[in-house]
């Protein structure tokens, strides 16, 4: 998997956000790259403004359908021979204090973000057993590490997917399937740019270490550091793509006062 003609990605969510930004990242790489999506006029738009016809295969698909899983796999085998890397990246989020989150809300977002990965992994799994290997890396959250207002189904679907992680790398690793996740942070996206306020990006920006929000681009090559050759004894982990969001307790925005004043 190091980025040849014949290598190729797997990437769900892709038709915008970070899954378009690891499409590009693999593209430039030298990679062949999948791309699915449930947006379907969208993902195909997005593969179209890449500019590579031959090394780009968007597909129409919902993750939490093992049906369309199926036919999305066959797909992408079918045109590029191969699967190297799976990247699960689609999620969605509902936003609601714990006790307006309904039965409906909960059971869609472990869909697809839980059940996704899993039945995605499942499909793509036998595939690069076959051929000798392979990689897959999950997109969590640090709201899976964190717990968070608003963020109940959302927060303990990624938590549970950070646990599916080392669950597949315990069980894959002997086919030379190896299973990571990222786990980003507050990521300067067009959604967040629409829903974080000035006072919440204050205090995003107040907890955290390197004092900015992330870049697609930045989430992206951690993704494919993951499924390059240069991360060939890396598996079952969990890594924080945050600006040190995670690993900072309380205290930072008093520090930085106190530096300020002093």
């Amino acid at each position: 998997m190091n980025g040849s003609r014949d290598s190729a990605v797997l990437i769900t969510g892709a038709a915008r956000g970070l899954g378009l930004a690891a499409a590009a990242k693999f593209l430039d790489q030298g990679w062949n790259v999948a791309m699915l999506d449930i947006l379907g006029d969208t993902v195909h738009a997005a593969a179209e403004a890449l500019s590579q016809p031959e090394r780009v295969l968007p597909l129409t698909a919902d993750v939490s359908d093992a049906v369309q899983v199926a036919a999305a796999v066959r797909k992408t085998q079918a045109r590029f021979g191969r699967i190297d890397a799976l990247v699960n990246n689609a999620g969605i989020a509902v936003f609601k204090p714990i006790l307006e989150v309904t039965l409906e809300d909960w059971q869609r977002v472990m869909a697809v973000n839980l059940t996704g990965p899993f039945l995605m992994t499942q499909a793509v799994a036998p595939l690069m057993r076959d051929q000798g290997g392979g990689a897959i890396v999950n997109i969590t959250s640090i709201s899976g590490l964190r717990a968070s207002t608003l963020r109940v189904a959302y927060g303990t679907s990624k938590a549970g997917l950070a646990h599916l992680t080392k669950q597949q790398a315990a069980e894959l690793g002997e086919y030379g399937i190896r299973v990571n996740a990222v786990a980003p942070g507050p990521v300067d996206t067009a959604m967040a740019k629409a829903v974080h306020t000035p006072e919440i990006r204050a205090d995003y920006h107040d907890h955290i270490p390197l004092n900015r929000y992330g870049l697609e681009s930045e989430l992206a090559n951690a993704v494919h550091f993951l499924c390059s050759e240069q991360a060939g004894y890396i598996t079952g982990q969990v890594l924080c793509v945050d600006g040190g969001f995670d690993s900072t307790g309380i205290g930072l925005p008093t520090l930085r006062g106190q530096r300020r004043n002093s």
